[in-house]
């Protein structure tokens, strides 16, 4: 544990960011397994299209992912 008055503040901003940024990024996996599921209806990819932009907004994948992973769902949707 630090001794600085900041740097304590700051693993707990840390913390705090980390357990955020795990929930967004777990979603994100469950909402595109679910697009990706055979059974997948277009509510399902445009959830995950919804979630992938927001994540990539936040910085947390980045940006060329995003649109790697929507040109994916889009390409899987336009042949089912």
């Amino acid at each position: 544990m630090p001794n600085i008055k900041s740097a304590m503040k700051r693993v707990l901003v840390s913390k705090k960011a980390n357990t955020s940024n795990k929930s967004h990024k777990s979603e994100l996996k469950t909402l595109l397994k679910k697009a990706n599921a055979e059974t997948a209806d277009s509510a399902a990819v445009l959830a995950a299209v919804k979630k992938v932009d927001k994540v990539a907004g936040k910085g947390l994948i980045h940006k060329n992912k995003a649109a790697r992973i929507k040109s994916r769902l889009a390409k899987k949707e336009a042949s089912a």
